[in-house]
């Protein structure tokens, strides 16, 4: 039994904690044999159950664009941490269909938030992020993906990789270089149909944790200006508002991740006999697992400081939620590796959970921001304080 004491910690109220626990026993009954010979069929079987199933809800802004109604990073966050724990699938699936649509909720027009909004929630469409880059990751200013303007259009050409649900998404969020000004400050965002003239899947992308991800490419894909976020020349400061929000969320993951960690390595020391008395009677067993345990409630605090401040403080929380997502990813590596060092050769034994966690946290360090940017931005953020 997963620990839930954190639930009582003031940063959350009962409409949250009704929340956990609803999330929980459906992600017990949905989430405990997902099929994993069709990667794609099972990610969108996921997105229509927890679109059907009202989970979507929570991924998006309100679509009629009340600004009463955004979106709640506090649910967020613990939508995603209870589905990781339960099956890293599910997270994704739900994960993406809110950062994918993040940009829309946060800077679309009414017409594009019923237009998509509406469709990401019931689980009918399935949304992308399109940032990086083969020579842009975390460097947003080297993106060379161009939007030319032609009359009412604009006129996109490029590459992006790295994209999570390339290949079955409905929709994607393309950022790409306007040139209103250098660097960063020529960068601009669109909504991008998967059905327009040009666009190519130009590669799917395997990784040590299966999910849709895909190289992407545009020829000359003419889309209308309408279709623009925000103004031109925004499109960095649309990214980073997007992230302020979904980089918590990561971290909530992570934290996800760590929990299922501990909760099978205390089952797993409790049971497992060496030299007559249980594995958690040694005393080199207490240590690590004291360890594990002060990482899970280090991560767990951040992250809901984080959520928190967003939901009920401040504008942007860009030092809080890169802290969130370094200290949740990092230390969520480092409790999962000493859960595979406990678990000895069960550990490294394909389809074990633990060897399964093993697989899915990695990533997590690198996407929505590697571990070396969060410190610069921390940095920075911590020297311009006044």
């Amino acid at each position: 039994m997963s620990d839930k004491t954190y639930l009582d910690w003031p940063f959350f109220d009962d409409t949250h904690r009704r929340l956990a626990a609803a999330i929980d026993d459906w992600a017990k009954q949905h989430t405990a044999a997902l099929p994993r010979d069709d990667i794609d069929a099972t990610c969108k079987g996921l997105v229509r159950r927890l679109g059907k199933d009202g989970w979507l809800q929570h991924s998006t802004a309100d679509p009629g664009g009340d600004p009463a109604k955004p979106v709640s990073v506090r649910s967020l966050c613990l939508l995603r941490e209870t589905l990781a724990r339960h099956a890293g699938l599910a997270d994704f699936a739900f994960a993406m269909q809110g950062l994918g649509s993040g940009p829309i909720s946060l800077y679309g027009t009414v017409q594009h938030k019923q237009k998509y909004l509406t469709g990401v929630r019931s689980g009918d469409l399935i949304a992308a992020f399109a940032l990086s880059e083969p020579e842009a990751g975390s460097d947003v200013s080297a993106l060379a993906t161009t939007a030319q303007r032609a009359g009412d259009d604009y006129i996109i050409n490029g590459t992006k990789t790295w994209i999570s649900n390339g290949g079955i998404a409905d929709f994607y969020v393309v950022f790409a270089r306007t040139g209103e000004a250098p660097g960063a400050k020529g960068l601009s965002a669109f909504i991008f149909d998967a059905a327009t003239p040009g666009f190519e899947i130009a590669g799917r992308i395997d990784v040590i944790a299966p999910h849709p991800l895909a190289t992407i490419k545009f020829h000359d894909c003419r889309i209308p200006k309408a279709n623009l976020l925000g103004k031109p020349g925004e499109g960095f400061k649309v990214a980073m508002a997007t992230l302020d929000i979904f980089r918590s969320s990561v971290g909530a993951a992570a934290l996800g991740f760590a929990r299922r960690a501990l909760d099978e390595t205390v089952k797993h020391t409790s049971t497992r006999m060496m030299f007559g008395k249980p594995l958690a009677d040694l005393q080199m067993t207490q240590a690590k697992i004291a360890d594990m345990a002060l990482a899970v409630d280090a991560s767990a605090l951040l992250i809901y400081r984080a959520a928190w401040m967003k939901d009920c403080v401040a504008e942007r929380i860009t030092r809080e939620s890169s802290m969130a997502k370094l200290h949740a990813t990092e230390s969520a590596q480092q409790v999962i590796d000493q859960a595979v060092q406990l678990f000895g050769g069960r550990g490294v034994t394909s389809g074990v959970i633990v060897e399964q966690l093993y697989r899915e946290i990695r990533s997590l360090r690198i996407y929505e921001g590697a571990s070396e940017v969060q410190k610069l931005i921390i940095a920075r953020e911590t020297l311009n304080q006044k």
